[in-house]
């Protein structure tokens, strides 16, 4: 069984306003979850749960490919009332999870994929980058991420599926764990919520990544711009950020919108390191959002865990996927002796 998680939200926060940024709609995510299921229903799979939204995306899929290409995807929507914020997600992984769920597809940012994160467990995750800052998730045609479920569905064995594990920063309050980053856990010296979207650095004071990337967009460009960390390096970086420092750096901070940073002082975070922020009262801001607020009275530890979600490489899946021949058809049978393949839309 596959699952399809789309945040209708993403793509539209105020970064995107205030910056060049276009707005990613609704109907492009439709467009895209229009691909991957005429894949996924060539191939013969029927088994597909996806979680409602206000928008009816899922409905708008089934009616457009029933009139384009004269098919009928039975997608199930899950049995859950949505709450129009990111507690949706989180359920929906939850359910997912629960029944069965071979792998779960994400549309959105880093947002909406450290929603499905707290709840998917050990349920590999095939995210298409759909939000403002994107780093967890990445830009890629929905058609190869339905083949790459497809792959993970009916390769149980797993000859061909290839899967890395992600790293989190687990976020303390008073000794409690409260929540979670995928990306960054950014301090502020404020407690404004607002928008909730962190985009302007002038309230910045400690910032902790476990992915620092120059070619990427907000947070995790500031630290990439000083000492790159990829996905799977067993460490994270932790800089001391403010006017008070000496060292300065460029950095895109949303589409079009270039800032200049000031810090301190950086450092390497390893693995299960749990150090206390130095600010007093503020506010933290889990991938670019503000979650999380504190006054002096409050201790927050942050602590590095290497046990994050699974995130299937779909390029290595399809590589290996087709390596093995599970793509070619034989006597009616594919080489995976399950039902045979064919990817050709009529």
């Amino acid at each position: 069984m596959i699952g399809i998680i789309a945040n209708p939200s993403s793509g539209k926060d105020i970064r995107r306003l205030v910056a060049q940024g276009t707005v990613f709609d609704n109907m492009e995510k439709v467009n895209i979850l229009q691909r991957i299921m005429a894949v996924i229903h060539s191939a013969g799979l029927r088994d597909v749960y996806m979680m409602p939204d206000a928008f009816s995306m899922s409905e708008r899929v089934r009616n457009n490919l029933k009139k384009s290409l004269k098919i009928h995807v039975p997608i199930k929507k899950l049995d859950m009332i949505c709450m129009n914020d990111q507690t949706d997600s989180v359920r929906a992984a939850k359910l997912l999870q629960q029944m069965g769920a071979t792998a779960i597809i994400t549309l959105g940012g880093d947002g909406t994929n450290r929603a499905v994160a707290k709840s998917c467990q050990k349920v590999p995750l095939i995210p298409l980058s759909t939000g403002t800052n994107n780093v967890f998730p990445k830009m890629i045609e929905g058609t190869m991420a339905g083949m790459a479920a497809v792959v993970v569905e009916r390769d149980r064995d797993k000859r061909f599926v290839k899967m890395n594990r992600r790293k989190k920063l687990n976020i303390y309050k008073n000794h409690q764990l409260i929540d979670l980053a995928l990306v960054d856990a950014a301090i502020t010296n404020d407690r404004f919520v607002g928008a909730r979207a962190l985009y302007e650095v002038e309230a910045l004071c400690e910032l902790a990544v476990t992915t620092a990337k120059p070619d990427c967009l907000g947070m995790s460009a500031i630290a990439g711009s000083i000492l790159p960390v990829g996905e799977t390096d067993d460490y994270g970086l932790y800089l001391k950020v403010g006017k008070g420092g000496e060292l300065k750096t460029w950095v895109p901070m949303a589409p079009g919108m270039m800032q200049c940073v000031t810090f301190e002082s950086y450092r390497k975070i390893e693995e299960n390191e749990r150090f206390m922020i130095k600010t007093k009262e503020g506010m933290v801001a889990l991938d670019g959002e503000r979650e999380v607020p504190f006054n002096p009275e409050d201790r927050i530890d942050i602590a590095l865990s290497l046990e994050g979600p699974y995130v299937v490489d779909i390029n290595e899946t399809l590589r290996h996927a087709s390596q093995g021949g599970f793509f070619i058809e034989k006597d009616g049978q594919g080489l995976t002796k399950s039902k045979a393949y064919s990817f050709y839309m009529k």
